[in-house]
Parts: C-alpha cells; sequence; structure tokens
C-alpha cells in the first residue's frame, strides 16, 4: 500500500538522466562534492519498458526487447528535461524501495509544463485509470488527454505502427577493429547512456543502436583501485572526474570518432557542441595524456597536449605537486639548418655547420634492434665472425638506406628537444626533430616500420616535440603491417666481406675488373684516398685504394695500438673525401688488388673522378703508375694547376726555395728536411724518420708481418749475434719489427727497433731471422741530438729538460737540419723547427729554462748562438726552472768552490 504525503511539497532540482518514458533520476543542489541524487517516477501512468542486455555474471538472465514505443517515451523525456530545472511534488512513496512518485513541472515552479500530461497528449504512455480518484479534477484531466490521443490516433494509439518502434539493439560487437575501420574516424551521431568514469562511457550509436564501450583516446582520468584488502578504493579526484564527465556528457546528443581498439573496448574522441571533452578534462587536471592510446588520435593531438600543459602550469587537481623538468638546452642552439653528411645505422645523423661536423639523434625512437638478447644486447655471434650490425640486424639496413637515399647532401632544418645524458657507458645524445620540406624524418621512418617509439614514464617530459605524430605514425605503421611489424620474415643480407682478405680478393677480382664500372656506396673512409664500398649487385664490401695518386694520410692507429700522427692536409683530404663520397652512390673501375688484399681502382661521384678532384684542391699529387691510364693528361694539368695556385700541399712549394736563398745567412747555409720524432731518450737525443719514405717503410712493414705470417719462424732455429739486424716483436703489440741486436745477456737480448728508435728486452728465443729482401732499405730512424746547448748535470733538471723535449716533438711532423757532425759512433748535433710554425724548438727550451747555451765559436753558427743567448737571458730574468733560485752557476763558484 503506498504512503500518501503532502503534495503540496514543491521539490526543485536539475535532471540527470531519463530511465524510461515515466522515471528520471534528479540532482539536487551540490554541497562541498558530487550532488545528492534521487530517482523518482511519475504517477498514474505506465510507460512501455525499454530493452534490456543479458546480464554475462547471471545464468539465467536473458536478453529483452523493447515494448513499442519505449524508446520514443524515453527519448521525449531525454530531449525535455535532461539538464533543465524542474519542479516535483510528491504524492506517495513506495514502502519497502522508497520509491517516490509525483508529478514534475518543467521550470522553476507549478506554473511551467505538466511533464505527465504532455506524455498522454503524446500518446506515448497509458493511464493508469483504476488509480484516478472521481473527485480530483487534476486526474480525470489524464483520462481526457488520453482519450483524445486515441482519437487522434498519436503514439501508441496509432494502428498498425508498433512493430515499426521496436528498436533492433546491437549489444555486442562481434569484430571491434572491422567495426572501428569501416567507420573511417568520421563522426557518428550518439546518446551517452552510461559514465563509467571521466574517461569511459557507454552510449548508443544511432540510428543503428550499436551498444558501444568507448574510452576517450589519449588520455586517462583517476580510477578505482583495489586495495590490499580487494577493496575498491577510488583515486584521488577520481569522483570529481567522473561527475565532470557526467554532468555534461550523461545521456546528450553528442559525435563520437571511433580511432582504434583496446581489448574489446572502443577508443575514440566524443564531440560536445562545447567542444572535445577530452581537451575540458585535461586544462581542469582531471587527467593526464597517456602514450599507450595518443597513437590513434586523430583530433589533434597537439591540442591535447597543449591542454594538459595548462593544468601543468596552473598545478590543478591531479597536478599539484607537479615540478617541471629543467632544460639543458642553450637557446641558441635550439634549432639549426645543416647538410647531411652521414647516416648512423638507424637513428644518427652527422650534420654539417659551416666548418664544424655535429653527430645528433632522431629524438624519441628506437632503431631496429638485434633479435636476440634484450635492450641493447649484442647479436650473437658466430666464431671468427667480424660483427656487422647494419647487415645482421633485420631492417637495419632497410632504416639505414631509407634515411641515406633521403637526406645525404641535402640541407634539413634540426630542432634540438632534449640531451641525453651519459649513460651506462654511452655517450651524451643530442636528440632532435629533423625535417625536410616540411616532412618530419622521424616520421616517416616510423610509418614506414623501420624504427619504433620510446616509451616514456608518464612524468618524464624529454620527449620529442612531436611525439603523437610518431605514436600515430607508429600505430598506422602496426595496422598495415609494415617492415618491423610485419608477420613475414624479415630480410636477410649475405654480404661477402672481401676487405683484407687476400684469398676472397683474388676470387672476385677477374669477375669485377670484367664488369667495368660497377656500382657501389661508400661505407666508410679511412683517409683521402682509401674508402670501403658495398656493391649491391655483388653482395660484397670491399677497400678501395684510389689509383694514380699519392695522398697525405690522417691520423691513424693501427690494430697494433700504434698511434701515427696526420701528416700535413692529411685530414683535410679525409675531410674532403667524406664529403664528396660518403655514403653516396658512386662507381667504380678495379684495376687490380694488393699484397694486403685491397683492391686498387677509380672512383666516380656524379661523374666526377676522385682522384682528379683531390688533385686539383690540392690535396693529393700524381703518382708515377697514374702514366698508363686516360687520366693521366689531366690528371698533370690539374697538379701544374694546384702548384701555380699554391694549393694545400703546394703552398710552401715556392717560398721554401726562396727561404734556402734570400733569409739564411751566407756563413750557415741550411737544408731543412721534413721528418717525423718517433722517440725521445733519456740521454735528450732522439730518433727521427724522414717523411719522404714513410711510404716505403709502411710497405716494408705490411710486407714482412705477411712474410712471418705464411712463413712463420721455427723457435730455435736462428742463432742470435750482437750487432745483427733480425726481426723481432714489440711486446705492446705482438707485431714484428727490424731490430738490431745490441747486447746478450743469457736467455735476454736487448734490441733497438732501428726503424722507430725504441729499446727493448726480449727473450732470445723470440728472435728470428730477417730475410734477406728486408735488408735493402736503410734504417729509417737516425739519432740526433740538439745543436748549441748543454745539458743540465743534475737528473731532475735534466729529466724535466726530457719530458719537455718529449711533449714537443714526439710524432711531430719537424724541419730538421744538421749543423755539425757528431764524430764517429755518436749523433749529428741538429736545429729543429716545427713544420706548421716554423718556431725553434731550442729557442723554446731555452726560454722556459730547462737548457743552457754551449757557447760555440764556429762563425757560420754566431748568429744562432746570439739568439739563443738572448732566449736564455729572458729565461733568468723571470727565473724558469733551472734559474728559478737565480745564476746557479754563480752559486757553485762562490758557495761550493767549483770553478769554471
Amino acid at each position: 500500500m503506498s504512503t500518501p504525503t503532502n503534495p503540496t511539497v514543491i521539490q526543485k532540482a536539475v535532471v540527470k538522466q531519463v530511465l524510461s518514458g515515466d522515471t528520471v533520476v534528479l540532482r539536487g543542489q551540490p554541497k562541498g562534492g558530487p550532488p545528492p541524487e534521487r530517482t523518482v517516477c511519475l504517477s498514474n501512468i505506465t510507460a512501455p519498458k525499454l530493452a534490456r542486455r543479458a546480464n554475462p555474471n547471471v545464468d539465467s538472465s536473458v536478453e529483452t526487447k523493447d515494448e513499442p514505443w519505449a524508446w520514443e517515451a524515453r527519448e521525449y523525456l531525454r530531449k525535455k528535461l535532461v539538464g533543465k530545472e524542474v519542479v516535483f511534488t510528491v504524492e506517495y512513496k513506495v514502502p519497502g524501495t522508497g520509491r517516490e512518485y509525483g508529478v514534475i513541472y518543467l521550470g522553476k515552479d507549478t506554473s511551467g509544463e505538466n511533464i505527465t500530461e504532455s506524455l498522454i497528449a503524446e500518446g506515448l504512455v497509458e493511464v493508469r485509470k483504476t488509480g484516478l480518484k472521481n473527485d480530483d479534477p487534476a486526474q480525470q484531466r489524464l483520462a481526457q488527454l488520453e482519450d483524445a490521443a486515441k482519437a487522434a490516433g498519436k503514439g501508441k494509439h496509432a494502428e498498425g505502427e508498433a512493430s515499426k518502434h521496436v528498436r533492433d539493439i546491437k549489444w555486442t560487437i562481434d569484430n571491434p577493429r572491422h567495426f572501428v575501420d569501416s567507420h573511417h574516424n568520421k563522426p557518428i551521431d550518439a546518446v551517452i547512456e552510461h559514465v563509467r568514469d571521466g574517461c569511459t562511457v557507454r552510449a548508443f550509436l544511432l540510428p543503428t543502436f550499436e551498444y558501444v564501450t568507448v574510452m576517450l583516446a589519449g588520455i586517462k582520468c583517476p580510477m578505482n583501485k583495489q586495495d590490499a584488502d580487494g577493496k575498491q578504493v577510488p583515486e584521488p579526484f577520481m569522483e570529481e572526474a567522473k561527475y565532470f564527465t557526467e554532468s555534461r556528457l550523461l545521456q546528450k546528443d553528442v559525435k563520437i570518432i571511433l580511432e582504434g581498439v583496446s581489448n574489446q573496448n572502443l577508443l575514440g574522441t566524443i564531440l560536445h557542441p562545447n567542444g572535445n571533452i577530452t581537451e575540458f578534462l585535461l586544462k581542469e587536471g582531471f587527467a593526464r595524456c597517456v602514450d599507450w592510446s595518443m597513437g590513434v588520435v586523430t583530433q589533434g593531438a597537439d591540442k591535447l597536449r597543449a591542454a594538459e600543459k595548462i593544468a601543468k602550469d596552473k598545478k590543478l587537481r591531479i597536478w599539484k605537486d607537479y615540478k617541471p623538468a629543467e632544460s639543458n638546452i642553450n637557446i641558441k642552439d635550439k634549432s639549426f639548418t645543416g647538410k647531411v653528411v652521414e647516416v648512423v645505422n638507424g637513428d644518427g645523423l652527422v650534420i654539417k655547420l659551416d666548418n664544424t661536423f655535429k653527430k645528433i639523434f632522431l629524438a624519441s625512437i628506437r632503431p631496429p634492434r638485434p633479435l636476440e638478447g634484450q635492450g641493447d644486447a649484442p647479436v650473437k655471434e658466430t666464431p671468427n665472425k667480424r660483427s656487422r650490425p647494419l647487415y645482421d640486424i633485420p631492417y637495419m639496413f632497410e632504416a639505414r638506406e631509407f634515411l641515406r637515399k633521403k637526406l645525404i647532401g641535402k640541407k634539413v632544418n634540426v630542432e634540438v628537444d632534449y640531451i641525453q645524458p651519459p649513460n651506462q657507458g654511452y655517450p651524451e645524445k643530442t636528440c632532435c626533430t629533423v625535417t625536410i620540406g616540411g616532412i618530419n624524418v622521424a616520421e616517416a621512418l616510423v610509418s614506414k616500420g623501420l624504427a619504433t617509439v620510446i616509451r616514456y614514464r608518464q612524468d618524464d617530459d624529454q620527449r620529442s616535440s612531436h611525439y603523437d605524430e610518431l605514436l600515430a605514425a607508429e600505430a598506422r605503421a602496426v595496422k598495415k603491417g609494415a617492415g618491423l611489424h610485419s608477420k613475414k620474415e624479415a630480410p636477410i643480407h649475405r654480404v661477402a666481406d672481401v676487405s683484407g682478405d687476400v684469398a676472397k680478393a683474388k676470387q672476385f677480382l677477374p669477375f669485377l675488373q670484367r664488369a667495368g664500372r660497377s656500382e657501389a656506396v661508400v661505407e666508410f673512409i679511412a683517409s683521402g684516398s682509401r674508402l670501403r664500398l658495398y656493391l649491391p649487385k655483388e653482395t660484397c664490401l670491399i677497400t678501395l685504394l684510389i689509383s694514380g695518386i699519392e695522398c697525405p694520410k690522417g691520423a691513424r692507429t693501427l690494430p697494433n695500438n700504434q698511434n701515427f700522427p696526420a701528416e700535413p692536409f692529411g685530414e683535410e683530404a679525409l675531410l674532403f673525401t667524406k664529403e664528396m663520397c660518403m655514403q653516396r652512390e658512386v662507381e667504380v673501375e678495379v684495376e687490380g688488388i694488393d699484397k694486403g688484399g685491397n683492391f686498387i681502382g677509380w672512383l666516380f661521384v656524379d661523374g666526377v673522378n676522385l682522384s682528379v678532384a683531390l688533385v686539383e684542391a690540392g690535396l693529393a699529387k700524381v703518382h708515377f703508375t697514374a702514366e698508363k691510364s686516360s687520366f693521366y693528361k689531366t690528371l698533370l694539368e690539374k697538379e701544374a694547376k694546384a702548384k701555380e695556385d699554391k694549393l694545400k700541399i703546394w703552398a710552401n712549394f715556392v717560398e721554401e726555395k726562396e727561404v734556402k736563398i734570400e733569409e739564411e745567412p751566407v756563413e750557415r747555409k741550411p737544408n731543412y728536411n721534413r721528418v717525423i720524432v718517433t722517440e725521445v731518450t733519456d740521454d735528450l737525443t732522439f730518433f727521427a724518420q724522414n717523411v719522404d719514405n714513410g711510404t716505403n717503410l709502411e710497405k716494408l712493414m705490411e710486407d714482412l708481418r705477411q712474410e712471418m705470417e705464411v712463413n712463420p719462424p721455427l723457435p730455435g732455429s736462428y742463432t742470435a749475434r750482437k750487432g745483427d739486424l733480425c726481426a723481432a716483436r714489440f711486446s705492446q703489440d705482438n707485431q714484428w719489427y727490424r731490430a738490431k741486436l745490441e747486447k746478450i745477456e743469457g736467455s735476454t737480448a736487448t734490441v733497438l727497433f732501428v726503424d722507430y728508435g725504441n729499446r727493448e728486452k726480449t727473450a732470445v728465443s723470440g728472435l728470428c731471422a730477417l730475410p734477406g729482401s728486408f735488408k735493402t732499405l736503410p734504417p729509417q730512424a737516425t739519432e740526433y741530438t740538439l745543436a748549441c746547448v748543454s745539458v743540465p748535470s743534475d737528473e731532475d733538471a735534466k729529466q724535466d729538460a726530457v719530458d719537455a723535449l718529449y711533449n714537443d716533438i714526439l710524432n711531430k711532423t719537424m724541419l730538421l737540419n744538421i749543423e755539425y757532425r757528431g764524430g764517429s759512433g755518436s749523433p749529428d748535433y741538429v736545429s729543429l723547427k716545427h713544420a706548421e710554425t716554423d718556431d725553434d724548438v731550442v729557442t723554446a727550451l731555452i726560454t722556459e729554462g730547462y737548457l743552457t747555451v754551449e757557447a760555440r765559436k764556429e762563425k757560420r753558427l754566431a748568429k744562432m748562438v746570439s739568439e739563443y743567448q738572448k732566449a736564455q737571458e729572458e729565461a733568468k730574468r723571470l727565473r724558469k726552472n733551472l734559474w728559478r733560485y737565480g745564476d746557479f752557476r754563480e752559486d757553485e763558484a762562490r758557495e761550493f768552490g767549483y770553478t769554471r
């Protein structure tokens, strides 16, 4: 039995939701949180029942269909009431359920539209006449309105219309991915039926009535989490976020753009008439951007990031403890333009900026990784096989080729996004967004499936400025099954590495000679005239020595860890060839091979002969081997022009002759030779090699080691004798060198490496006889001592002088002139200048107070001795090193009785 209440009590509220044609949910006034709610029913009427889906958690639950006109009745109320202010008069309350029944008036008082009467007049509900009071005019009016609706055939009273007003609802989507694709990211009309949390809703898609769960793409709101006892506990701001979405979307007409799938839930964007609800949630601090679904966003991911940044800056709600990351990028280095000269694997570029080179990496992407192991674990190598990541890691070669063909030699725009600090032995990395012609290079690479996007922690802002575009590109690549995301087997590159393998080189030589000009890609440049090439058609790697020229070498380290300084203009020649050829598509004509398995031939870049280009730039000399080639005349012409213009290696070609005639005094006629200092001894002498003999020495060393490898010496077959020239291994690199036996003490011998000047004690059993063909070239290291100076008698002062000389001249190219002979068995006395600056070495040592002047009486040396004495006076005045306590020579005479 119902319990009557006072019908004159009027309660104001806002309609939150319409459950059916006669039931609504009202929302009261908020009081410091989500406002109180109540479910009320319209009295004296019965509305058709809406369809209900089967409850999967209840075995006996079955799906029900709409009663005719149930949807229309619900929609009539929804469109009229949801979000509107109403007043509600309670007529009675049902015991047990507490459900309230009464009348709703649209507006602020009971003078507004009576919703019950409107429903009856439209023929959308039935009047429960058994409950009507005959003495109540208002209730009797309901019956009259129904009779009028029947007479007019309105709504459910229309004949033969019932079956047309039952929905065909699809409660589940069998193939969500196909369903999303079929709508092509086009807006779909929808009504939001339920809000689970701030970013998850259920909706009916119109007019087809698919019932779908939609998660807002690109964001995540606070949700419920299970605590240790298994109870659902809301995260901070969960209720507020839900209310924010619910108050704006629930039972509102919206448009939904379906963009992706997560499990059986659809990802999408919901467009309210006032805008994108996702942006509003972010801007108010109720949500954060998430990378896992940002890739599918089609409605301006940049706007979502911007909205999130507003909330972060204001520290709204979930961002109340937010601390922005500090940028370590100098604002002037933030963006620049340069030319790409090299592609490093699949994510690194070397950019030329004016006269400098800068290595950068594409931000937020990861190049293809090895199949085996995790992270950056190396590919498992087979014994005796050289690691070749470019060819062995699936899709690494394709990624490098994509970037090489698009970028090499082109100007690009670079925007620095962040600088990754050194980590686990890896150096600092400058990570950037690179664009060419308005195209984001990283995005293009990812969309081809040739790289993946790095996932970051949610609080990590150090990422690409176009991170969301990268995520979207990866989503497209995954959908297409491109590259790394393909289910097919990865491409395999079987490349024969012929470099340094004499046997293989001899096999390939006839084929390459017959082929004429072969296409190749320059993979590496060791010096101006030494390149490593990949021949795609022949699928092999070769080392090519450029024909017809003699090119200065850059600084280099041999496999035995022996370092050689750069020859004059060697580094410039290397950079010239690098900029002209590095990773370019070239043509090569192979003529022959050398003893080390390196090919010799001509190389052409866009039709330009590299040999000719180097000679023309003054970075190479014509070699006599070019005489038989068709390029010989051109090479000679270019060399003559370079000499005339005094280019690079020819810069001092004329000046050197003039120095000998004009600048030196008549009494002294210096004849400077270019040498490289290879050793400084503890006695303040040094060993030097003639620069012009460098090529002959390198060839001899290479031939000697090859001979020892082919014909290894038999232990004990060599009888060591003092003074012999033999072959000995150097302990630091275990390579063979020519050596002179200076002393034998039992099983140990002291040897002098005659081509470098260094000494070492070694086991006699480790020596072997030197083949006769390696004795024809004279020892290349000659011992010299400095002219016109005295060596300090104090051991500490002497060591200081040795250290200063060592740091000043070792492994450097110098100008050497013999001033006077040292006599039998003694080194000659020389003056020494730096080849690049012409600065005198002895003058510098005397000026710093490391040496004293020996007053030579030869007239031809007078001017040089005078200059040295001036330097000595300066050292005394400034009290440097030997002179720091005054004139030590006077101290000796006065205090200790020494006489000079």
